[in-house]
């Protein structure tokens, strides 16, 4: 860092299994890539080629060296696994993922109806050759599925071979975790994380808000996923109290100077008490 303050949330640092950032590409150049890395590497665990469009991105191979050089490991979007997989081309991304030196491939069924028993040999048979990371959730928002099942869902595709899964959101925040204004659906998370440990599970979380809501349920180590490249170092302000939406959160209050106190109820007439 550039210099030093206090009372900063202890960060953990790459490769880390906790905080982690996966950043969602959804078109970037070449170019683009080399200017979002020369501020954003440090913070990026992990870059995602959002749905399908690695099959349309001019100059892949070169943009993927680029990530590469810098030491960002990056995968297909889900939704590129479930365009072969409709087609009954699994062997052709099993190839792909081999041509194109992926380490990491994304299971995911948010655009298709597919068995769960059937998604879980494809997580299988996939992390023999690479890290898997599985999405659970759909992409339509009239698809609502029930905590248990999402639970239940989670446990077994970990079970089956994947490193992380990831709750599904959308590049826009609108289905999945969040109803479609973008609110957390709380009691969903809150749910899921009785069960299946935070550090395994990657929060699909662009909006701003929702961002701010993890930190300050989970802590500056929370996994976000499909976050902007140009919002890799505002989420790191945030995840360190250096934001007004956070900037309180990892203060000691009480060891601050007075003036910096938040007032509390006197009890006198006319004043605002809290009611029980």
């Amino acid at each position: 860092m550039n210099y030093n303050l206090n009372q900063l949330p202890d960060r953990t640092s790459k490769p880390r299994e906790q905080g982690y950032t996966m950043v969602m590409d959804k078109g970037l150049s070449v170019r683009e890539v080399e200017d979002f890395l020369e501020v954003g590497a440090e913070y990026t665990d992990i870059v995602k080629l959002g749905w399908a469009t690695s099959y349309v991105t001019p100059n892949l191979k070169r943009k993927l060296a680029a990530y590469k050089e810098a030491g960002i490991p990056v995968y297909f979007g889900g939704t590129l696994f479930e365009a072969f997989i409709i087609r009954n081309q699994f062997d052709d991304y099993r190839r792909l993922l081999s041509e194109f030196g992926m380490e990491y491939a994304e299971v995911s069924d948010g655009s298709i109806d597919l068995n769960h028993d059937r998604k879980l040999e494809y997580i299988r048979e996939l992390a023999k050759e690479v890290k898997v990371l599985s999405e659970v959730g759909s992409k339509d928002a009239e698809k609502i599925i029930p905590p248990y099942k999402w639970i239940s869902q989670m446990r077994t595709e970990l079970e089956a071979g994947a490193i992380k899964v990831i709750g599904e959101a959308r590049e826009a925040g609108n289905v999945g975790l969040f109803r479609s204004t973008g609110e957390v659906r709380s009691g969903l998370v809150e749910e899921i994380l009785t069960q299946i440990p935070f550090e395994k599970i990657l929060w699909e979380a662009p909006q701003k808000a929702q961002q701010v809501w993890f930190i300050k349920l989970l802590g500056a180590n929370v996994n976000l996923g499909n976050i902007a490249p140009n919002e890799i170092v505002s989420l790191e302000t945030i995840r360190l109290g250096l934001r007004g939406d956070t900037f309180t959160h990892f203060i000691d209050m009480d060891n601050v100077d007075e003036a910096f106190r938040p007032e509390k109820p006197t009890g006198k007439p006319g004043t605002s008490m809290p009611r029980g």
